[in-house]
Protein backbone atom coordinates (compact mmCIF):
# COMPACT_ATOMS: atom_id res chain seq x y z
CA UNK A 1 0.00 0.00 0.00
CA UNK A 2 1.34 3.63 -1.13
CA UNK A 3 0.84 6.15 1.68
CA UNK A 4 1.57 10.26 0.94
CA UNK A 5 1.32 12.64 3.13
CA UNK A 6 0.11 15.96 1.76
CA UNK A 7 0.10 19.36 3.99
CA UNK A 8 -1.58 22.11 2.47
CA UNK A 9 1.91 24.22 1.57
CA UNK A 10 2.24 26.63 -1.11
CA UNK A 11 0.72 25.97 -4.11
CA UNK A 12 3.12 23.99 -6.53
CA UNK A 13 3.31 23.13 -10.10
CA UNK A 14 4.72 19.51 -10.82
CA UNK A 15 5.14 16.90 -13.51
CA UNK A 16 5.19 13.20 -13.55
CA UNK A 17 7.76 12.82 -15.83
CA UNK A 18 9.53 15.89 -15.98
CA UNK A 19 8.68 20.12 -16.40
CA UNK A 20 6.26 20.76 -18.81
CA UNK A 21 5.23 16.70 -20.07
CA UNK A 22 2.03 17.04 -18.21
CA UNK A 23 -0.64 19.16 -16.45
CA UNK A 24 0.35 20.53 -12.77
CA UNK A 25 -0.51 19.04 -9.48
CA UNK A 26 -2.33 21.34 -7.05
CA UNK A 27 -1.19 20.72 -3.52
CA UNK A 28 -3.44 23.43 -1.75
CA UNK A 29 -3.64 25.88 0.27
CA UNK A 30 -2.65 26.15 4.10
CA UNK A 31 -5.67 25.96 6.44
CA UNK A 32 -4.84 27.60 9.46
CA UNK A 33 -6.22 25.76 12.82
CA UNK A 34 -7.42 22.90 10.43
CA UNK A 35 -9.34 19.93 11.75
CA UNK A 36 -6.28 17.21 11.25
CA UNK A 37 -5.76 14.89 8.29
CA UNK A 38 -8.26 13.17 6.57
CA UNK A 39 -7.45 9.87 4.57
CA UNK A 40 -8.19 9.75 1.07
CA UNK A 41 -8.39 6.46 -1.13
CA UNK A 42 -6.88 7.13 -4.53
CA UNK A 43 -5.66 5.34 -7.70
CA UNK A 44 -2.22 5.23 -8.55
CA UNK A 45 -2.50 3.84 -12.07
CA UNK A 46 -5.10 5.77 -14.07
CA UNK A 47 -3.48 8.88 -15.99
CA UNK A 48 -4.96 12.14 -15.36
CA UNK A 49 -6.93 10.87 -12.53
CA UNK A 50 -4.62 9.42 -9.97
CA UNK A 51 -0.94 8.49 -10.59
CA UNK A 52 1.62 8.14 -8.40
CA UNK A 53 5.26 8.94 -9.51
CA UNK A 54 7.05 6.12 -7.40
CA UNK A 55 10.15 8.33 -7.81
CA UNK A 56 8.73 11.17 -6.36
CA UNK A 57 6.11 9.91 -3.80
CA UNK A 58 3.55 12.28 -5.10
CA UNK A 59 0.26 12.02 -6.70
CA UNK A 60 -1.06 13.57 -9.32
CA UNK A 61 -4.53 14.02 -11.71
CA UNK A 62 -7.70 15.15 -11.72
CA UNK A 63 -8.67 13.42 -8.54
CA UNK A 64 -6.04 14.37 -6.14
CA UNK A 65 -6.57 17.91 -7.18
CA UNK A 66 -10.20 17.31 -6.20
CA UNK A 67 -9.36 16.22 -3.04
CA UNK A 68 -7.33 18.52 -2.01
CA UNK A 69 -9.63 21.29 -2.73
CA UNK A 70 -12.64 19.06 -0.97
CA UNK A 71 -10.24 18.85 2.48
CA UNK A 72 -9.46 22.90 1.87
CA UNK A 73 -13.72 23.42 2.54
CA UNK A 74 -13.70 20.74 4.79
CA UNK A 75 -11.02 22.87 6.74
CA UNK A 76 -8.67 19.91 7.31
CA UNK A 77 -4.99 20.89 7.53
CA UNK A 78 -3.59 18.14 5.48
CA UNK A 79 -4.43 14.89 3.11
CA UNK A 80 -2.95 11.84 3.21
CA UNK A 81 -2.83 9.94 -0.09
CA UNK A 82 -3.53 6.08 0.19
CA UNK A 83 -3.66 3.91 -2.76
CA UNK A 84 -6.69 1.53 -2.90
CA UNK A 85 -7.30 -1.01 -5.47
CA UNK A 86 -10.77 -2.40 -6.93
CA UNK A 87 -9.87 -5.91 -5.00
CA UNK A 88 -9.48 -3.53 -1.46
CA UNK A 89 -11.20 -0.24 -1.86
CA UNK A 90 -14.92 -1.45 -0.42
CA UNK A 91 -12.64 -2.78 2.60
CA UNK A 92 -10.63 -0.46 3.69
CA UNK A 93 -13.78 2.13 3.78
CA UNK A 94 -15.75 -0.01 5.96
CA UNK A 95 -13.10 -0.89 8.26
CA UNK A 96 -12.68 2.92 8.71
CA UNK A 97 -8.59 2.56 7.29
CA UNK A 98 -9.54 5.57 4.60
CA UNK A 99 -12.50 8.01 5.00
CA UNK A 100 -13.17 8.58 1.78
CA UNK A 101 -12.77 6.96 -1.54
CA UNK A 102 -11.98 9.57 -5.06
CA UNK A 103 -10.27 6.83 -7.41
CA UNK A 104 -12.42 6.05 -10.06
CA UNK A 105 -15.25 4.92 -8.10
CA UNK A 106 -18.83 5.01 -10.13
CA UNK A 107 -22.23 5.94 -8.45
CA UNK A 108 -23.80 2.43 -8.80
CA UNK A 109 -27.16 0.67 -6.88
CA UNK A 110 -25.06 -2.24 -5.47
CA UNK A 111 -22.48 0.18 -3.81
CA UNK A 112 -25.27 2.58 -2.41
CA UNK A 113 -26.45 -0.21 -0.14
CA UNK A 114 -22.77 0.59 1.88
CA UNK A 115 -21.76 4.18 1.02
CA UNK A 116 -23.20 7.31 0.45
CA UNK A 117 -21.96 9.58 -2.58
CA UNK A 118 -21.67 12.72 -3.13
CA UNK A 119 -22.78 14.35 -6.69
CA UNK A 120 -20.99 13.21 -9.69
CA UNK A 121 -18.13 15.14 -10.20
CA UNK A 122 -17.10 13.16 -13.73
CA UNK A 123 -19.06 11.41 -16.48
CA UNK A 124 -17.75 7.98 -18.02
CA UNK A 125 -18.75 4.92 -19.79
CA UNK A 126 -17.40 0.98 -19.91
CA UNK A 127 -15.85 0.21 -23.12
CA UNK A 128 -14.33 -2.67 -25.01
CA UNK A 129 -10.25 -2.55 -26.45
CA UNK A 130 -9.21 -4.46 -29.25
CA UNK A 131 -5.67 -4.91 -30.96
CA UNK A 132 -5.99 -3.72 -34.54
CA UNK A 133 -4.70 -6.37 -35.84
CA UNK A 134 -7.27 -8.39 -34.71
CA UNK A 135 -9.54 -7.04 -37.33
CA UNK A 136 -12.16 -6.86 -35.08
CA UNK A 137 -14.86 -3.79 -36.14
CA UNK A 138 -18.06 -4.68 -34.23
CA UNK A 139 -19.15 -6.32 -31.13
CA UNK A 140 -20.47 -9.54 -33.28
CA UNK A 141 -17.10 -10.07 -34.29
CA UNK A 142 -16.77 -10.94 -31.04
CA UNK A 143 -18.73 -13.95 -30.86
CA UNK A 144 -17.13 -17.22 -29.50
CA UNK A 145 -13.99 -15.12 -28.04
CA UNK A 146 -12.49 -13.92 -25.05
CA UNK A 147 -13.35 -10.69 -23.00
CA UNK A 148 -11.23 -9.54 -19.87
CA UNK A 149 -12.02 -7.26 -17.30
CA UNK A 150 -10.01 -6.30 -13.75
CA UNK A 151 -11.11 -8.64 -11.22
CA UNK A 152 -12.79 -6.50 -8.24
CA UNK A 153 -14.04 -3.96 -10.83
CA UNK A 154 -17.84 -3.35 -11.50
CA UNK A 155 -17.00 -4.17 -15.43
CA UNK A 156 -17.98 -8.08 -15.82
CA UNK A 157 -21.09 -7.82 -14.38
CA UNK A 158 -22.13 -4.88 -16.73
CA UNK A 159 -21.03 -6.66 -19.31
CA UNK A 160 -22.71 -9.47 -18.77
CA UNK A 161 -26.05 -7.37 -18.52
CA UNK A 162 -25.20 -5.64 -21.91
CA UNK A 163 -24.53 -8.97 -23.90
CA UNK A 164 -27.58 -10.43 -22.61
CA UNK A 165 -29.51 -7.40 -23.68
CA UNK A 166 -28.15 -6.61 -27.20
CA UNK A 167 -29.07 -10.86 -27.19
CA UNK A 168 -25.11 -11.29 -28.17
CA UNK A 169 -25.68 -14.00 -24.97
CA UNK A 170 -28.27 -15.98 -23.52
CA UNK A 171 -26.33 -14.92 -19.82
CA UNK A 172 -25.59 -17.96 -18.98
CA UNK A 173 -22.94 -19.28 -17.17
CA UNK A 174 -21.60 -22.79 -19.03
CA UNK A 175 -18.41 -23.06 -16.61
CA UNK A 176 -16.74 -21.14 -14.03
CA UNK A 177 -13.58 -21.56 -11.72
CA UNK A 178 -13.59 -21.01 -7.92
CA UNK A 179 -13.17 -17.50 -7.92
CA UNK A 180 -15.17 -16.51 -11.17
CA UNK A 181 -11.84 -15.87 -12.92
CA UNK A 182 -12.60 -17.58 -15.93
CA UNK A 183 -15.94 -18.00 -16.96
CA UNK A 184 -17.53 -19.81 -20.05
CA UNK A 185 -20.75 -18.69 -21.47
CA UNK A 186 -22.95 -19.30 -24.35
CA UNK A 187 -20.84 -17.13 -27.00
CA UNK A 188 -18.12 -15.63 -24.80
CA UNK A 189 -15.62 -16.44 -22.60
CA UNK A 190 -14.85 -14.21 -19.87
CA UNK A 191 -11.26 -13.98 -17.92
CA UNK A 192 -10.46 -11.30 -14.67
CA UNK A 193 -7.00 -10.19 -13.77
CA UNK A 194 -5.77 -8.82 -10.56
CA UNK A 195 -4.69 -5.66 -12.08
CA UNK A 196 -5.33 -3.34 -15.31
CA UNK A 197 -1.58 -3.72 -16.37
CA UNK A 198 -2.24 -7.54 -16.56
CA UNK A 199 -5.47 -7.26 -18.17
CA UNK A 200 -3.57 -5.26 -20.31
CA UNK A 201 -0.61 -7.83 -21.42
CA UNK A 202 -3.30 -10.64 -21.76
CA UNK A 203 -4.60 -8.07 -24.39
CA UNK A 204 -1.07 -7.51 -25.85
CA UNK A 205 -0.35 -11.75 -25.56
CA UNK A 206 -3.87 -12.30 -26.96
CA UNK A 207 -5.12 -14.57 -24.16
CA UNK A 208 -8.08 -12.03 -24.54
CA UNK A 209 -9.32 -10.37 -27.56
CA UNK A 210 -11.35 -7.35 -25.77
CA UNK A 211 -10.32 -5.74 -22.70
CA UNK A 212 -13.46 -3.91 -20.97
CA UNK A 213 -12.85 -1.08 -18.60
CA UNK A 214 -13.73 2.43 -17.94
CA UNK A 215 -13.16 4.58 -20.52
CA UNK A 216 -11.19 7.05 -18.35
CA UNK A 217 -8.54 4.31 -17.65
CA UNK A 218 -8.18 3.24 -21.12
CA UNK A 219 -6.52 5.65 -22.07
CA UNK A 220 -3.78 4.65 -19.68
CA UNK A 221 -3.40 1.55 -21.52
CA UNK A 222 -4.19 2.75 -25.29
CA UNK A 223 -1.21 3.40 -28.38
CA UNK A 224 -1.42 3.27 -32.18
CA UNK A 225 -1.93 -0.30 -31.93
CA UNK A 226 -4.81 -0.13 -30.17
CA UNK A 227 -8.16 1.02 -30.44
CA UNK A 228 -12.18 0.97 -28.51
CA UNK A 229 -14.73 -0.85 -30.02
CA UNK A 230 -16.91 1.42 -31.94
CA UNK A 231 -20.58 1.81 -31.64
CA UNK A 232 -20.18 -0.43 -28.19
CA UNK A 233 -20.75 1.55 -25.07
CA UNK A 234 -21.24 -1.19 -22.23
CA UNK A 235 -22.68 1.33 -19.85
CA UNK A 236 -22.95 5.16 -18.80
CA UNK A 237 -21.63 5.64 -15.54
CA UNK A 238 -20.44 8.92 -13.28
CA UNK A 239 -17.92 8.93 -10.38
CA UNK A 240 -18.65 10.44 -6.99
CA UNK A 241 -16.89 10.52 -3.64
CA UNK A 242 -17.77 7.58 -1.54
CA UNK A 243 -18.29 7.53 2.74
CA UNK A 244 -19.05 5.46 4.75
CA UNK A 245 -22.74 5.12 5.02
CA UNK A 246 -24.20 7.77 7.39
CA UNK A 247 -21.07 9.27 8.37
CA UNK A 248 -20.77 12.96 10.01
CA UNK A 249 -18.32 13.33 7.14
CA UNK A 250 -21.32 12.35 4.34
CA UNK A 251 -23.13 15.50 3.99
CA UNK A 252 -20.27 17.74 3.92
CA UNK A 253 -18.56 16.47 1.71
CA UNK A 254 -21.90 16.21 -0.69
CA UNK A 255 -22.17 19.70 0.04
CA UNK A 256 -18.75 20.82 -1.13
CA UNK A 257 -18.34 18.78 -4.60
CA UNK A 258 -21.85 20.68 -5.41
CA UNK A 259 -20.69 23.78 -4.36
CA UNK A 260 -17.76 22.79 -6.79
CA UNK A 261 -19.35 22.05 -9.36
CA UNK A 262 -21.99 24.98 -8.91
CA UNK A 263 -18.74 27.65 -9.02
CA UNK A 264 -16.82 26.10 -11.88
CA UNK A 265 -14.13 24.50 -9.85
CA UNK A 266 -14.91 21.00 -10.87
CA UNK A 267 -15.25 22.09 -14.89
CA UNK A 268 -11.73 24.11 -14.54
CA UNK A 269 -10.07 21.32 -12.95
CA UNK A 270 -11.40 18.40 -15.81
CA UNK A 271 -10.23 21.03 -18.25
CA UNK A 272 -6.81 21.12 -16.57
CA UNK A 273 -6.29 17.67 -17.03
CA UNK A 274 -8.28 16.10 -20.16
Amino acid sequence: MNVTRRGFGALAIASLFGAGSLAGCDEGIVVPGGKGTIRAGVRADVMNFGYLNEQTGNYYGLEIDLVNRLAERLGYGEVEFVTVLPENRKEMLLDGEIDLICGCYSIADSRLENFDFSPAYYDDKVVAVVQNSSMTETIDDLRGRSFGTMAGSNAAPLLSIKLYEIGFSNGEVVTANEDNSDCTFDTWRLLQFPSYQELSDALEAGDVDAMVLDSAIAQTYLDDKRAVLEDFVVAEQSYGVATQKGSELSQPVADAVQEMLDDGTIEALVNKWN
